[in-house]
């Protein structure tokens, strides 16, 4: 079995590899390389077989997603280690040291991640997963380092070892037998916080997730869907509703539900009043499609409740909403995490 292998899911992303896989490789020396592709037809496929022959590809049968298909590669891959790896991600020298150092000495932890800065602004932090991720007790995720789209500059304030709710799906480096054991990736996300849904499954299993500071990488980001898209709008709203019915306590959702459609309905007269018409439609289309698929969630949750190991996982106790727009609260140290 190899210790670690780099999987990097590619659709349509030539450009990026170019630019990325050379880095990978090179500094990756020990690890098994993987491009797992979800049917591009950009001549990604060429470029490999010609220019990194070396490179293992494993060709999906199609294009699910972030999800599927990372599920369907990894199914394919026999290591101890998963790192799950975005393709617009430059990566540094030792950057997989520090990373399986950390779960070779700690057996409770299922997964971590590196820190994470921006590309074209290397000073700062990156909005995907910055210095390591939180949710609140509403499903709003935000990073050490990034709460909504205010970054903060890397400062070295993050150069540590922590817990963390969730690691960013941008470089999430996973117990392989801890992926298979919770079913890998809820296809059903389809793309975008499928691995916050990953990461509070595996709270519930008992195990943690952490951040390792030593570690870092440059992110591009929006390489699929900008933050403006309204795709993403979409898919955010309804997952985050997604993460609140499937992963918490029935006593809570009683009155976290409907709190979180309240708000969620007050974020469509936002988008109205800035002129963002497909925003607001994007998060009426979300409602709207969470509550068609109410049954099939019901029936989800029962079954994952089965194997819950049940402790509490660390979620932000306060409101991230109020915290960064009623008491301005624009960086992370001034939460009471």
């Amino acid at each position: 079995m190899t210790k670690t292998a780099v999987v990097i899911l590619n659709y349509n992303g030539k450009h990026f590899l170019e630019k990325f896989l050379p880095a990978v490789t090179r500094f990756s020396p020990e690890a098994f390389v993987v491009v797992a592709d979800n049917c591009s037809t950009d001549n990604s496929l060429h470029f490999l077989e010609n220019e990194h022959p070396s490179v293992t590809v494993i060709r999906n049968r199609q294009n699910g997603g972030f999800a599927k298909g990372y599920n369907d590669a990894l199914k394919q891959i026999d290591a101890e280690y998963y790192m799950l790896l975005n393709s617009d991600v430059k990566v540094t020298e030792d950057w997989l040291g520090p990373l399986e150092q950390l779960l070779d000495s700690r057996a409770d932890v299922a997964a971590c991640q590196p820190k994470i800065r921006s590309f074209h602004e290397p000073h700062m932090l990156e909005y995907a997963g910055a210095g390591g991720g939180f949710i609140d007790s509403l499903a709003y995720p935000f990073c050490r380092g990034r709460i909504f789209d205010h970054l903060e500059e890397d400062r070295g304030q993050f150069n540590d070892t922590h817990p963390v709710f969730w690691a960013t799906g941008a470089a999430l480096f996973v117990r392989s037998e801890v992926f298979h054991e919770l079913g890998g990736f809820d296809e059903d996300f389809f793309a975008h916080m499928e691995e916050i849904d990953l990461c509070w499954r595996i709270h519930l299993l008992g195990k943690k997730v952490y951040y390792q500071g030593s570690s870092e990488v440059y992110h591009v980001g929006g390489g699929t869907l900008h933050r403006s898209n309204p795709r993403k709008t979409f898919l955010n709203f309804r997952n985050s509703l997604r993460l609140l019915f499937l992963n918490s306590k029935l006593s809570a959702l009683c009155w976290k539900l409907p709190l979180r459609c309240m708000l969620d309905l007050l974020a469509v007269l936002q988008f109205l009043g800035k002129g963002q018409h497909r925003d607001a439609k994007a998060v009426l289309l979300a409602l709207g499609d969470f509550s068609k698929e109410w049954r099939v969630n019901v029936r989800k949750r029962k079954k994952r409740k089965a194997n819950w190991r049940y402790e509490d996982p660390p979620i932000y106790k306060g409101s991230i909403l109020f915290d960064f727009f009623v008491k301005r609260k624009k960086r992370f140290s001034e939460l009471n995490v």
